[in-house]
């Protein structure tokens, strides 16, 4: 958590992400800024840095999904910031398109969805099952070639 870089990335995503809400939602706000998550796997524990975001729907929202899912992805904390930017770098490095590059899943129950960013799924084209797998993308500036997709 003492990490600059770190902590600057995560507030970089933050307020991405809250701008990206600000687009669809009312009364953006973020409610919980950098604490530790305990995220428990078949493997043992992992850490990682959350922060919650909230905003207000408007109440016909259910008639423009499409357009607020739109609006969000792909989630900035997958491609990094500034997302447009590292988007068409990470087109033009690539040189074909990613076609369905993240995403969100999640269960809808009494009126509360509880869902998570996709990074690893499968995706089947008619013609075939693959497996998808997708890394962060990178902040600019970066130095690091860790970063690079």
């Amino acid at each position: 958590m003492s990490d600059k870089k770190e902590a600057a990335e995560h507030a970089t995503i933050v307020d991405l992400i809250r701008n990206d809400l600000s687009r669809v939602a009312e009364h953006v706000r973020v409610d919980k800024y950098r604490y530790i998550d305990v995220l428990h796997t078949n493997k043992g524990n992992i850490l990682q840095a959350s922060s919650e975001i909230s905003g207000k729907l408007p109440t016909d929202y259910q008639k423009h999904i499409g357009n607020i899912l739109d609006a969000m992805l792909p989630a900035g904390s997958i491609t990094g910031a500034p997302k447009d930017k590292t988007m068409e770098i990470i087109h033009e490095a690539e040189g074909y398109d990613r076609g369905f590059y993240t995403g969100i899943m999640g269960i809808y129950n009494n009126g509360e969805l509880n869902s998570a960013v996709m990074i690893r799924f499968l995706e089947n084209d008619g013609q075939g099952t693959y497996f998808k797998a997708y890394r962060q993308g990178f902040f600019l500036p970066c130095h690091s070639r860790r970063k690079l997709v």
